[in-house]
């Protein structure tokens, strides 16, 4: 069982990593992928996948996040931002051992950064993605019509996985038909989720071969653990769900998110 997002840096300042990635081993993951938000996260990472990777091994993307553009210097300046892109660019030829993706990235439609900005930092992630043959993750918030338009102009012919999917079946299908993956987290384990689960029935029937298990940690919540910090061991939550819900073996999720995550990613088994 592989998390696909969660946010390892920012758990640390909430729990002890070493006691995380011990629960998230005794709940069965194997696996953990952590996007970075900033520069100083990058650095985080790379630290805490050399440092825990006798625990489990920590995947890591390189990004910057679009909520975290305004405290950078991307707002004050053109040098400014090409120094920062300047600066990714640089980060992700170094080739970590643990980089295996471009991200976060994306456009989020309800935060007060100029959304020309957000799309040019964008299309800056898309390009190094497909220079660097990793895929991309996505962020998305009331911007599904924005990211499609940019892979459209970008002329996007990579893969990647749009993170904390919520959309409709037409929706996915605009993903789907670009070869993107799409990431199912806490969100379906509310009852309210009534599109999103409807959604992910169509997936499960006719495309469960693109679909990926995340927590988003420590945001995004489960049912019943609002209050606390999402962990990577919660992921069971999202899996029960699925096994309850659409009548699907915990082995089969399990399985088959599993294929999905170290194909898309390139990882040997």
């Amino acid at each position: 069982m592989i998390d696909s997002h969660c946010h390892l840096d920012l758990l640390a300042s909430h729990k002890n990593l070493e006691k995380v990635l011990d629960s998230a081993k005794s709940a069965g993951l194997t696996r953990i992928m952590a996007p970075s938000i900033h520069p100083e996260s990058w650095r985080a990472l790379h630290k805490i996948s050399d440092q825990y990777h006798h625990m489990l091994p920590i995947d890591c993307a390189l990004g910057l996040h679009p909520y975290f553009l305004n405290s950078s210097d991307c707002l004050s300046s053109d040098k400014a931002l090409s120094h920062q892109l300047s600066e990714l660019e640089s980060a992700a030829q170094d080739c970590h051992p643990s980089v295996k993706a471009i991200g976060e990235t994306g456009v989020d439609g309800h935060i007060d950064i100029p959304i020309t900005l957000q799309q040019k930092v964008f299309h800056a992630h898309l390009t190094l993605a497909e220079r660097m043959s990793l895929p991309v993750i996505v962020h998305h918030r009331k911007s599904h019509h924005l990211l499609l338009e940019s892979f459209k102009q970008s002329h996007y012919q990579g893969s990647g996985v749009i993170h904390a999917f919520s959309g409709s079946v037409e929706v996915a299908k605009g993903y789907l038909e670009r070869g993107f993956y799409l990431g199912i987290g806490g969100t379906i384990t509310y009852e309210r989720a009534k599109k999103t689960r409807n959604t992910l029935a169509y997936l499960l029937e006719h495309h469960v071969d693109r679909l990926l298990l995340e927590t988003d940690a420590p945001d995004m919540p489960m049912c019943g653990r609002q209050g606390e910090p999402n962990e990577p061991r919660y992921l069971t939550d999202v899996v029960d769900v699925i096994s309850e819900i659409y009548s699907v073996k915990r082995s089969e999720v399990i399985a088959t998110t599993t294929t999905n995550y170290l194909r898309l990613f390139g990882i040997e088994d």
